[in-house]
């Protein structure tokens, strides 16, 4: 038996699952995306690029796409920025700072289902904690989670809240390894701590900021659990963003066709700004 005929052999056991429940549903999908398969009909017709067409001007399509951006800015940058500033504070070890991790980095192990449960009946308009402390100084209830002013930004703080301690973790361990020679060579030259973080911490830790910053964009973007349990993609689609869309279009619409269309933009979307993310990466990021 040659090499090539040795790696064929091992790898097949792998490249089973890989083919039965990726490769060939993925080229499925893009196939599907071209018709106007309603889920349930075995009949189904090849419509082309109307699908796509059609997303073009579909309201619906543009509001989850522009949802789907601002979601993703309004928590990758606090879930980074915070994330970073805890990391910070807790680096080190002192009397109580394991404590203090576990305690930080407990949501990101709990079940987003559960964690939204609970976010629920904290923003519940009439009796849920926040609107009870807003009333404790004299302001009046917000309807957080039935309002489109302030829905979104209630499951920013739910997601912005799971993802913190994970990115906490990343950024401790990043700083821990920075050589401490850098940090006295600064004290002796009269560095500020200002001039340090931006000089010495900023810098070494950008790998780490890049590496955050794409897979926190990605699970951002794919968002689901959170909006089925907080706002259900309302109030008018104010929380819609383009997965929940295609979860309406697939198995509440069952028009699968514009969902598996939606599912390749999302697709493109992730591959573009994950492209766009190593480019700058290049550019701004110190190996």
């Amino acid at each position: 038996m040659n090499e090539k005929a040795k790696v064929l052999f091992f790898i097949a056991p792998l490249m089973i699952p890989l083919l039965t429940f990726w490769i060939i549903p993925f080229g499925w999908s893009i196939y599907i995306s071209f018709t106007d398969w309603d889920y349930i009909s075995p009949d189904y017709s090849y419509v082309g690029i109307e699908n796509y067409q059609y997303m073009l001007e579909d309201h619906a399509f543009i509001q989850a796409l522009m949802n789907t951006f601002i979601f993703s800015l309004g928590v990758v940058i606090p879930t980074v920025i915070l994330g970073l500033g805890f990391a910070l504070l807790l680096h080190k070890n002192f009397r109580g700072s394991q404590f203090y991790r576990a305690v930080i980095f407990s949501p990101w192990i709990t079940p987003t289902v559960a964690i939204s449960i609970v976010w629920s009946w904290v923003f519940e308009s009439k009796s849920g904690l926040v609107n009870l402390l807003l009333a404790k100084v004299g302001i009046a209830p917000v309807l957080w989670l039935e309002s489109g002013d302030t829905a979104m930004i209630a499951v920013m703080v739910v997601t912005v809240w799971q993802a913190v301690g994970w990115t906490m973790l990343f950024y401790i361990s990043a700083l821990n390894k920075i050589p401490m020679s850098l940090y006295e060579a600064s004290l002796i030259d009269g560095c500020s701590p200002l001039t340090r973080f931006f000089k010495i911490t900023l810098p070494l830790i950008s790998p780490t900021t890049f590496f955050l910053v794409i897979v926190n964009m990605i699970t951002a973007i794919q968002a689901f659990d959170q909006f089925q349990i907080l706002t259900q993609g309302g109030p008018s689609g104010s929380t819609r963003t383009l997965l929940y869309l295609f979860y309406q279009q697939a198995f509440e619409q069952y028009d699968m066709g514009p969902a598996a269309a939606t599912s390749m933009i999302i697709l493109v979307i992730t591959g573009v700004l994950t492209i766009i993310n190593t480019v700058m990466g290049k550019r701004w990021v110190y190996y």
